[in-house]
């Protein structure tokens, strides 16, 4: 009963299907789900990273499952999501590729229906069509096979009672998917060849498909299961039988990406982290986001808003980020001052990303250093730049104090004002030190001093060992001497001090790093 006398109503699971691996294959309905969940029940095969997407309180559950051992039996787990459900919470169990295909989601389906809970399920991307196109094999194709049959690789094929009828699918089936098969693989491989499926039928073994980890062993029924011993080729994995499994060495199309098998941390803080993801991910790698530092409001606005209530005397405003452009113009908004008293200032701005926004508010930039740093700014400024004039800096409380400094020597009037902060950001650093003790971090990209002081910090003491091996990026060479100064090798340093230009920086030295690996 609730405080109301009334009967409380019970909350609802969703059975949401998390894909085959990569984090940007959970649907968009999965993402919606995890973001309003009081309760998140997790598998072993789950990417971590869409823990991030359920809110910060939430509770998460482990629910694993591996040839090794089981955290939580299946009963406890409906227990689990039912007894949640009925406190009143928003439940998420979150499961593996898609929840009704060897996902056990109907079991589960079935004791909330018992229990009457209110469920729905979310499918999701099937590791069984997903893992082979990944690998370049479509299941199905107008010149092999109409036809593709899904199977489990659990159940053991010498067992009298098998549900799997072997005399039909051998043969009966142009494509054969057998979903974590490979424990079973000679089994498998023997019942199929005794059942009529030629020796010489292609086969496929792909292991992790969709992440950084992805490994694929291609060969025939002849051969596969000495092949996958010799390569030491252990679970999870996905086994396609079939003529199909043929255009692999022709469709393979994720391995030729510049930064496939690379996952790589993104340290910039959550407002700039997506843009920078998107384009590791295009290149093939994956983006692990962890925000090492966090852009924040300013300490005191009072600065700020006394500079903003007279803007029109100045003669320059100088934005070196784009965190100011957008703190000046929310505060501009805020103490509802026109957008016209801007007219006739000179505006600069350090890096096109920074210029890019402006030109977002309307303004053209009238000054933009080649080279994106503050000494090049006040170089560019120097031809133009009047003793006298009045010049407005609206920064972070941290930035160095080389251009306010360089621009007084000019003759220049300088407000340096704090626009925002710059603090630690808050990562997940559980995740982030298990993933860099499993050597699952192939290279770390620094943009600016404070993600270096903030990242080294959270790690402590063992931030040496733990980053050994590991690729570190620097945006530029103020980034890379605070990496020096902290005692760390700088490996690769954008010559374009931007994002964009420290990726071209890391593809260039991508093939020489691999070897040297």
């Amino acid at each position: 009963m609730d405080n109301f006398g009334q009967v409380a109503r019970p909350g609802k699971v969703y059975l949401v299907g998390a894909g085959p691996g990569a984090a940007d294959l959970l649907t968009l309905k999965g993402k919606k789900c995890l973001a309003r969940a009081d309760v998140v029940v997790y598998d072993h095969l789950v990417n971590p990273r869409l823990l991030s997407y359920a809110p910060a309180g939430a509770r998460l559950i482990y629910a694993g499952k591996s040839p090794q051992a089981h955290t939580l039996t299946q009963e406890e787990i409906n227990e689990v999501l039912v007894e949640s459900a009925l406190d009143g919470s928003t439940v998420v169990r979150l499961k593996g590729g898609d929840p009704f295909l060897f996902g056990r989601g109907g079991e589960e389906a079935q004791s909330l229906e018992q229990a009457r809970v209110p469920f729905e399920v979310v499918p999701g991307i099937t590791s069984a069509i997903a893992v082979p196109a990944y690998a370049g094999i479509p299941v199905t194709h107008r010149d092999f096979t109409s036809t593709f049959t899904v199977v489990t690789g659990h159940e053991d094929p010498l067992k009298e009672d098998s549900r799997v009828s072997w005399e039909k699918i051998a043969t009966g089936s142009g494509t054969l998917v057998f979903l974590m098969g490979v424990s079973n693989l000679a089994l498998i491989v023997k019942k199929l060849v005794e059942h009529g499926r030629s020796p010489d039928t292609p086969a496929a073994l792909i292991r992790w498909g969709t992440s950084p980890e992805q490994e694929t062993l291609t060969g025939t029924l002849s051969n596969i299961v000495d092949k996958a011993g010799a390569a030491n080729f252990k679970p999870p994995a996905v086994v396609v039988v079939g003529e199909v499994a043929s255009l692999r060495e022709q469709l393979q199309w994720v391995e030729k990406k510049p930064l496939f098998g690379r996952r790589v941390v993104v340290t910039r803080p959550p407002e700039g982290a997506a843009y920078f993801s998107d384009l590791i991910e295009e290149l093939g790698g994956e983006s692990f986001e962890f925000p090492a530092v966090e852009i924040v409001p300013p300490r005191d606005y009072a600065p700020l808003d006394e500079a903003l209530r007279r803007v029109e005397e100045y003669d320059w405003i100088a934005f070196t980020s784009v965190n100011g452009v957008k703190f000046f113009f929310e505060r501009l908004q805020f103490l509802g001052r026109d957008i016209r008293v801007l007219q006739g200032i000179r505006l600069c701005a350090i890096g096109p990303r920074t210029a890019e926004e402006l030109e977002e508010k309307g303004f053209l930039v009238d000054c933009m250093p080649p080279e994106y740093r503050a000494e090049a700014l006040a170089e560019e400024m120097k031809a133009s730049l009047k003793s006298g004039e009045r010049v407005l800096l609206p920064r972070s409380h941290i930035a160095r104090q080389i251009l306010p400094e360089t621009l007084l020597a000019m003759g220049a009037e300088v407000d340096d004002v704090e626009a925002y902060q710059t603090a630690p950001g808050r990562g997940n650093l559980l995740l982030l030190r298990e993933m860099l003790e499993k050597k699952g971090i192939h290279i770390i990209t620094f943009t600016s001093s404070s993600t270096v002081h903030n990242f080294l910090n959270l790690l402590g003491e063992e931030s040496k060992s733990l980053l050994e091996g590991i690729m570190l990026a620097s945006i530029g060479p103020i980034t890379s001497s605070t990496l020096k100064d902290r005692g760390f090798t700088v490996d690769v340093e954008a010559e374009h001090y931007t994002v964009e230009g420290m990726l071209e920086a890391i593809l260039s030295s991508i093939d020489t790093w691999k070897k040297a690996e």
